[in-house]
């Protein structure tokens, strides 16, 4: 992994730095978690402790989802938050939420499997795509370019995953253009016309 370094935006672009939260316990048991809104283990939040972002990005607001795995994340790592924002919340995996994939595709069998080869628009049964995420995500980062602030974002696995999708005008079928460490930060250029591109990836939490 290599570490980051924040320069200041050009007049026309600011840097949103998204961190994915750690680890609970529907993450360990491979669960879809959705908007359920569950709490870090133990064993993460003490791991996460150990760790700071880097030293050049400090000092920039931080913004967190309404899901508290993020606020508890962005507090292990000693951050101040700043703001809650809506769209920064996680897919929304509507009747699926709780269940394994895996489960899923063993009882659905062809509806998932064609369901899962609408890559971007893929839906699950009462829940949102991941193109309807990037789009509240676009507008939110939108927002922040207008006002010339760049920011970390401590956010959701499936927003990250349509941000670069957006980002690199990738489908979601077949592997990604690059491959994103979850425990890492990873930078979005947005610029004021609310169009996003890729920037530095994997950027490494720092021991403190």
């Amino acid at each position: 992994m290599t570490s980051g370094r924040w320069e200041e935006p050009r007049d026309e672009t600011v840097s949103v730095y998204l961190l994915r939260h750690a680890q609970t316990d529907w993450n360990r048991d491979h669960r879809l978690q959705g908007h359920a809104d569950r709490p870090l283990t133990h064993e993460a939040s003490g791991e996460l402790a150990a760790y700071s972002v880097p030293a050049t990005l400090t000092g920039l607001p931080v913004h967190v989802s309404p899901l508290r795995r993020t606020r508890q994340t962005a507090l292990a790592l000693n951050l101040e938050i700043d703001a809650v924002a809506p769209a920064l919340k996680e897919m929304d995996w509507g009747r699926w939420e709780g269940r394994r994939l895996a489960d899923l595709r063993a009882e659905l069998g062809d509806a998932l499997a064609a369901n899962e080869a609408r890559g971007w628009d893929f839906r699950p049964d009462g829940g949102e795509s991941p193109r309807e995420v990037s789009v509240r995500l676009q507008s939110w980062c939108q927002r922040l370019a207008v006002t010339g602030q760049s920011a970390i974002a401590v956010t959701h696995k499936g927003v990250i995953r349509a941000a670069f999708a957006r980002a690199w005008q990738w489908n979601m079928l077949g592997r990604p253009p690059a491959r994103l460490d979850w425990g890492c930060l990873h930078e979005l250029r947005v610029c004021r016309d609310g169009s996003i591109h890729p920037g530095q990836l994997n950027i490494a939490l720092v021991a403190r």
